[in-house]
């Protein structure tokens, strides 16, 4: 990356994590000498205003990469696997918000103020996004590891409806204003299914224990992605990670309930001051307890009820909570776009 100030383009740019990546783009004052938008044929030709003007949506499919320095892509992981590469190839540096290349080994996997030195290597041209649920956690469990060597790690999240997209959205506003207009049944039983077809049960008024799908071993996609990119950011490959990811009834907002052990015992009032320190956390004292409504549009994650653990002492329980489409997706791609800027 030169000192010049590059072309940016926005791939997926009308979706809700593209739209976004654009506006967080704005809000930080990007020096991007231009601002390409891009999405599927069903968006092209649509104008969005940003920052640079009202910008014409081109046709992903038809579009050239010629002269892009750097592609915030957030199209899936099928467009991602057909058109990064040739976004890279071209020219751009790719930062890929999907999971198509998170476990590459030639791709780094990086959250900005945890591992920004692996930006640094990426001889695809490429660099990866992690989940937004590992995200959050890893905003409050990087500086303990740096701290005292993270050795064993069981998470609990907690997720929002909007990490399913404007369908997860949806699927709950409907349900609520559906199962509302019984409530006796929903403390009674006898409440009518609404048969969504995006979550395993319903999700309005509810829980639902597994998030994503099952996959090897009994855990879904999403827990795998818990250990598995927990384990490349810190570059702690023996890390032991035990993760359920549940669903609930929120719109934006992903939380986790974290407990952690290390490789000495670690105290509460050295782990408060190792976060407080962290760039991007806000420590909320225990009569203060941050909520995903509390996350939501907020650029910093918030971390609340840390403890020392009770069963095994020496470890520290916390809760994290942070906006699934800003640090854990979009506000962490612009940040990483700085980071190649330096």
């Amino acid at each position: 990356m030169t000192d010049a100030r590059p072309t940016v383009a926005v791939v997926g740019a009308t979706g809700a994590v593209g739209r976004t990546m654009v506006e967080i783009l704005g809000e930080r004052s990007f020096p991007a000498s231009g601002l390409r938008l891009m999405a599927s044929h069903r968006s092209a030709g649509s104008v969005v205003d940003t920052a640079w003007g009202p910008i014409e949506v081109e046709d992903l499919a038809q579009a050239d990469p010629a002269g892009i320095d750097i592609a915030l892509f957030s199209a899936g992981g099928d467009r991602s696997r057909r058109y990064a590469p040739a976004f890279a190839d071209a020219g751009a540096t790719v930062i890929d918000n999907s999971s198509a290349f998170r476990m590459d080994p030639d791709v780094p996997l990086v959250v900005a103020g945890v591992n920004d030195a692996a930006i640094a290597d990426a001889p695809r041209g490429i660099v990866a996004n992690p989940n937004c649920t590992t995200m959050a956690l890893l905003m409050a469990t990087g500086p303990l590891h740096e701290l005292a060597g993270l050795r064993r790690l069981v998470a609990s999240s907690y997720q929002a409806v909007s990490g399913s997209g404007q369908a997860g959205i949806e699927v709950l506003s409907q349900e609520v204003a559906m199962l509302s207009a019984d409530r006796e049944a929903l403390v009674r039983g006898g409440w009518k299914d609404p048969g969504n077809a995006l979550y395993q049960r319903p999700i309005g008024f509810n829980v639902v224990p597994l998030a994503g799908s099952i996959t090897d071993a009994g855990y879904t996609d999403e827990e795998w992605k818990l250990v598995n990119e927990t384990r490349k950011i810190l570059g702690a490959p023996d890390v032991a990670v035990e993760p359920t990811c549940v669903r609930v009834p929120t719109m934006a907002g992903h939380g986790i309930a974290a407990t952690m052990w290390f490789d000495r015992p670690v105290s509460r009032a050295e782990a408060i001051e190792v976060l407080e320190g962290s760039p991007g956390v806000e420590i909320w004292d225990d009569d203060r307890v941050p909520t995903p409504l509390d996350s939501a549009g907020r650029d910093d994650v918030l971390v609340g009820r840390v403890r020392g653990t009770l069963g095994e002492p020496g470890g520290i329980s916390l809760w994290v909570v942070g906006d699934n489409l800003r640090k854990g997706a979009a506000l962490n791609a612009v940040q990483l776009a700085e980071l190649l800027l330096r």
